[in-house]
């Protein structure tokens, strides 16, 4: 009992010539859980990557007394995004897949993906009393590609869990759940907390789980221990103001003018049966701001395609995009091309292979990467908006390999980048810490103010919502409530 589970000694870490982590030392202790605390781009997932193997480092990292559990999996960490693969065992998925019923059924369900894992280890739990605990008894039939954020994130902690590591990582469990979701998970890790199993919290937002009882802070890559939740800070504290800084010089795309974004009349979906949306009635008008909310699973997602010409199932609805019935002979690209959009999905799926520089210049083109030559003129566009963000040092740097805070200011720039007249913004602050949240919503209501645009943005926190909206659209099971 006196043995550290692990001991971290003077660690240090170098990405891309960068020091990332500095003189790392740290010991988990049998019946201690720990939260790290961080703003988005601190090192908190190299912190858990380098523990788990996967970068190189100078310094040391051991565990005592755990020295069979280690062979197999010694430390095992969740990431903040789902990774999945299809019945040829392959995650060659797109972007749309989700919407198409042909192709939604390449997945995995949830029972095939459980299915290598073992049921009579002597454990705490057995297989199927954690399937119930995870709440995932109801939806075992369910392909992967179909599952809620709530359900998807359950199941990765749950075939984390079933490897039985010394140690389980969380990097950023809570994001993008809802209320109820972040209820349910919280009560899941105290009964993972109860049964002896080890946990490592990571975490930009001041939310703690009761079962944690060991905090410290990770700042310009050395950790700041904490006595208690009282010196965790306030990342509101931690506010920085965005310079009020002119936006770049705009493109001149030639939108005809409108009266209304969006007309939806009487809109069902459905997939096999089950109703995805019901009855939906909607409309916005040129330049309106709303903010659209509902638990997960409450159909959002599938709301959005409809506009931004992903789901096929438009064609069979009475939809009107800027005043124009969808299906009247305009092309996919003219719909897109008066679109901006962002959700965390686009940021999964998007181009691997895709530098900061051309993700934003993808926007010009609305693609999912850059597959063609720029301009002169477009090649300086995409550099200003670079420099606006504050991004014109990592213009050359893989997006993937961007912390997930600068994925997203990244891809919202791609969103902007050419003015149009109607912005989707699905979870924008998704992986933002508070700073970075703050200076998220500030660009959205100048933008909406300064071309007089309409906005949808979807946030499962009320206090995410930019001050521009002024109506809001709550689902609940597909219905409008």
């Amino acid at each position: 009992m006196d043995s550290p589970l692990l001991k971290v000694e003077s660690v240090c870490v170098h990405i891309h010539r960068k020091e990332i982590l500095r003189d790392i030392s740290m010991e988990i202790k049998a019946g201690e859980q720990w939260m790290i605390f961080g703003e988005a781009g601190m090192g908190k997932t190299v912190l858990a990557q380098t523990l788990a193997g996967n970068h190189a480092f100078r310094g040391r990292i051991e565990f005592r007394g755990y020295e069979e559990k280690i062979q197999g999996n010694g430390v095992v960490v969740v990431e903040q995004h789902h990774r999945f693969l299809n019945l040829q065992n392959q995650s060659n998925f797109y972007y749309q897949q989700r919407y198409n019923a042909m192709d939604a059924g390449a997945t995995m369900t949830v029972s095939q993906a459980l299915a290598v894992f073992d049921e009579g280890r002597e454990t705490y739990f057995t297989k199927s009393a954690l399937i119930a605990i995870f709440h995932l008894d109801r939806v075992m039939n369910e392909p992967l590609i179909q599952l809620s954020n709530g359900e998807n994130k359950r199941l990765q902690i749950l075939k984390a869990v079933l490897r039985f590591p010394a140690l389980l990582i969380l990097d950023e469990p809570f994001t993008g759940l809802d209320a109820e979701g972040r209820k349910m998970l919280e009560g899941i890790l105290a009964g993972l907390a109860n049964s002896g199993q080890h946990m490592l919290l990571l975490t930009s937002r001041v939310f703690v789980p009761s079962c944690f009882n060991r905090y410290a802070r990770l700042q310009d890559g050395k950790l700041q221990f904490l006595n208690n939740l009282a010196e965790i800070p306030d990342p509101n504290v931690a506010f920085r103001e965005m310079p009020v800084k002119d936006f770049p010089p705009s493109i001149h795309f030639s939108y005809h003018d409108f009266r209304y974004a969006v007309r939806m009349r009487n809109v069902h979906i459905e997939y096999d049966g089950k109703k995805i949306l019901e009855g939906i009635n909607w409309e916005i008008e040129k330049g309106t701001c709303w903010g659209l909310s509902g638990p997960n699973g409450a159909g959002k997602s599938t709301l959005l395609s409809l506009i931004t010409a992903d789901n096929p199932q438009a064609y069979a609805n009475e939809i009107y995009l800027f005043d124009r019935k969808r299906g009247s002979g305009e092309s996919i690209w003219e719909i897109k091309q008066k679109i901006g959009y962002l959700s965390p999905e686009l940021q999964l799926y998007f181009d691997p292979a895709a530098t900061a520089f051309t993700a934003v210049a993808s926007g010009l083109f609305d693609t999912i990467g850059l597959f063609r030559r720029l301009s002169a003129d477009q090649e300086q566009y995409v550099n200003d908006w670079l420099r606006f963000l504050d991004c014109a040092a990592y213009g050359n740097r893989l997006l993937s390999s961007l912390p997930a805070g600068l994925q997203r200011m990244i891809l919202l720039g791609r969103s902007l980048i050419k003015t149009p007249p109607l912005l989707i913004l699905d979870e924008p602050c998704q992986g933002l810490d508070g700073a970075q949240t703050a200076l998220t919503l500030h660009m959205i209501d100048r933008y909406c103010a300064h071309f007089g645009a309409s906005l949808i943005f979807v946030s499962h926190y009320q206090d995410e919502f930019p001050v521009c909206i002024s109506q809001t659209l709550q689902l609940q099971k597909g219905r409008i409530m």
